[in-house]
């Protein structure tokens, strides 16, 4: 099969067109003929070297999925050849990703695509859906009424935080740094959003919340944006990030008696614990869609798998909003 790999660490242009042995399903695997994947910061992380989780080299990345099942190992009872699937199933250690023509996955991964939306727009849902169910249901078991704020809400996680958040009730405020990102962050249900180059965060918990602070905070940025969420929340009440690979002082987050989530969505993969779980979440995910209360944001530019590298550095200038789609086109 034809796929796109790093043979090492290094900038985007260590990506290259290869002939490489085609994957064939195990006992409990599906094998994807891959239609669609996206990008996600984990991504530029492993091809950058800073997080030892890809695969040996050479390396297939990109943990989302789309695609139609042609193979189905033995044991499998979910599925059958011929169904529609999207999933968060590999590009790390010991998984082979979706930058290929045909991708083998473990069937606790997967699930059946959403009836209402084109393959490749779900492809780019599963890890950033997870990842933001992990954060709000699981760990902060947000409620309805709760004052929630997302930061960077036109984001891969963040635009699909927003639109948890409010299916769940939820008060949901969002840091933007545009009008343009405001009216996509209002778009997509918040309540009320907040351009952080103009505003200070005192003067935004003054105005938002008569100085009380948030119950929850997302922090899907990291740096500076953590620092900012213990500030922003209130006392007793709940940050959760997502990046928090740096040093911060907790003298705050002490003092207002503040619980800290750490949610690293890699690690079912990377581990194996919590596997048994993704099918749930995955389910969740394709209820929300066809319940009309989750669409994707898809960034304006959108790129063949073969066009893997600008779409790193597209995703790297900062000029994307939402998700990066990458289509199965030639390789």
């Amino acid at each position: 099969m034809r796929a796109m790999i790093i043979r090492k660490p290094g900038d985007y242009n260590v990506f290259e067109a290869a002939d490489m042995p085609e994957p064939t399903a195990g006992k409990g695997q599906v094998r994807i003929k891959v239609k669609a994947t996206s990008i996600n910061p984990l991504e530029l992380k492993i091809r950058e070297g800073l997080v030892a989780a890809g695969p040996d080299y050479p390396a297939i990345l990109n943990a989302d999925v789309g695609g139609i099942i042609d193979q189905v190992g033995e044991g499998v009872s979910h599925f059958k050849v011929g169904d529609t699937v999207i999933g968060c199933a590999g590009g790390l250690k010991g998984n082979q990703g979706a930058l290929a023509d045909y991708m083998v996955a473990d069937e606790r991964l997967i699930t059946h695509a959403p009836t209402n939306l084109a393959l490749e727009e779900a492809s780019v849902l599963p890890l950033v859906f997870m990842t933001a169910w992990t954060a709000l249901v699981e760990r902060c078991n947000i409620q309805p009424g709760e004052k929630i704020l997302i930061h960077g809400g036109t984001g891969g996680v963040g635009h699909v935080a927003i639109q948890l958040a409010k299916s769940r009730g939820a008060e949901v405020y969002t840091t933007v740094s545009s009008d343009e990102k405001a009216e996509i962050a209002k778009s997509l249900g918040a309540d009320e959003t907040i351009n952080y180059k103009e505003e200070k965060v005192e003067d935004y918990v003054q105005r938002l919340t008569n100085g009380k602070g948030f119950s929850v905070v997302f922090d899907t940025v990291g740096g500076k944006s953590l620092d900012d969420s213990f500030v922003a929340a209130s006392i007793k009440g709940q940050v959760v990030s997502i990046n928090t690979r740096s040093t911060h002082d907790l003298s705050l987050m002490h003092g207002k008696s503040l619980t800290l989530h750490v949610v690293f969505r890699a690690l079912p993969l990377l581990t194996g614990l919590g596997i048994e779980s993704e099918r749930a979440r995955l389910a969740a995910l394709v209820q929300l869609v066809e319940k009309g209360q989750l669409k994707p944001l898809i960034a304006d530019e959108t790129f063949g798998i073969h066009q893997v590298a600008a779409a790193h550095e597209y995703l790297e200038s900062g000029k994307a909003k939402g998700k990066i789609l990458i289509t199965h086109q030639g390789i």
